[in-house]
């Protein structure tokens, strides 16, 4: 049932009427379909539906990225996804500016690639925090060295490498890095005409700010594209009970490496002595030959043991558990 007018409603409308604001031919329904132009150049291979699978991937990518990346760049990670679109791979690549970072993925076992672009002032960040500087970009950008090449490389092996899981519940992938490119010219992977899928990235390490593009080209995700829908994506999400979970985290925190290290003992030395220490000087340490020395895990005091050897090494045999309560 339509909605009723009230009477102040009804006296505008014949006033609006009567004065020619509002045109009757032009209020009525005359039953004709909209036609909208279809373009062949710009064919639409990815749908919505599409585009969101796309986006909770590569959110879930996103969040890996800023847990994993501190580990090495030592610093604050922020990762968030701008945008998704669909256009012609030759747009993409005339948008791309010069240098650029593009790491070529074999999307494996799917027949082709991705491309994975990282942009310039962070990855000249990146390669500053792994040289132990601040992590701040070039003021101009250049060309990358085969040194800072290098450091690239490894940075993007793990970051592709953290594409697995994302799209665990679509295909169980194995990417490997085919090169690395900094023209773009270089990075052909498909027709310039051929349509891909962009999802972009928001990448903030401390205090620089930058894109991260992932392009999906269609030929590449064409075998799976009915599976790339929210419908599929959660039926394939296998629900794990709070006693499996539990122990699936234990088997995850035993796999994690931890510093352990032993203090054979502790000393004060003047500043004049220490710059003067050669090799063969004597250190006298505030601990007994036969005295328990103590171990840390990480920060935490957790054993006691006696120092030895064991295969021509130096050893350290457990005497005591530190307790918590102790």
């Amino acid at each position: 049932m339509g909605e009723v007018l009230s009477q102040n409603e009804i006296d505008s409308l014949l006033a609006a009427l009567s004065t020619g604001e509002l045109d009757v031919d032009e209020m009525q329904d005359k039953g004709e379909r909209q036609v909208k132009n279809y373009d062949f150049k710009r064919p639409a291979k990815f749908s919505k539906e599409h585009l969101r699978t796309l986006e909770i991937i590569y959110e879930h990518y996103g969040r890996l990225l800023a847990t994993n990346l501190p580990v090495y760049l030592r610093k604050n990670i922020t990762v968030s996804v701008a945008s998704s679109e669909t256009v012609t791979f030759s747009e993409f690549t005339n948008a791309l500016s010069n240098p650029v970072i593009l790491g070529v993925i074999n999307f494996q076992p799917l027949n082709g690639s991705i491309i994975l672009d990282l942009a310039a002032n962070l990855g000249f960040a990146m390669i500053d925090r792994m040289l132990g500087g601040k992590g701040m970009p070039l003021e101009k950008n250049r060309d990358f060295s085969e040194i800072e090449m290098t450091i690239i490389e490894k940075l993007m092996i793990i970051s592709m490498q953290l594409m697995r899981e994302p799209w665990k519940n679509v295909l169980e992938i194995n990417p490997v890095l085919e090169r690395i490119e900094t023209n773009p010219q270089f990075a052909q992977i498909i027709a310039p005409n051929e349509m891909i899928a962009i999802v972009t990235l928001n990448m903030k390490i401390g205090d620089v700010e930058g894109f991260m593009n992932v392009c999906l080209p269609y030929f590449t995700l064409e075998s799976i594209m009915d599976r790339l829908n929210t419908k599929y994506w959660f039926s394939t999400m296998q629900e794990i009970g709070d006693e499996d979970y539990q122990l699936h985290i234990e088997s995850l925190i035993k796999r994690v490496d931890i510093p352990v290290k032993v203090i054979m003992g502790k000393s004060q030395v003047s500043v004049n002595d220490f710059i003067n220490l050669q090799p063969g000087d004597i250190i006298r340490l505030d601990t007994q030959l036969e005295s328990e020395l103590n171990i840390y895990v990480g920060n935490i005091f957790k054993f006691k043991a006696l120092p030895g050897t064991s295969k021509d090494k130096y050893a350290a045999q457990i005497t005591k558990i530190i307790r918590e309560e102790e």
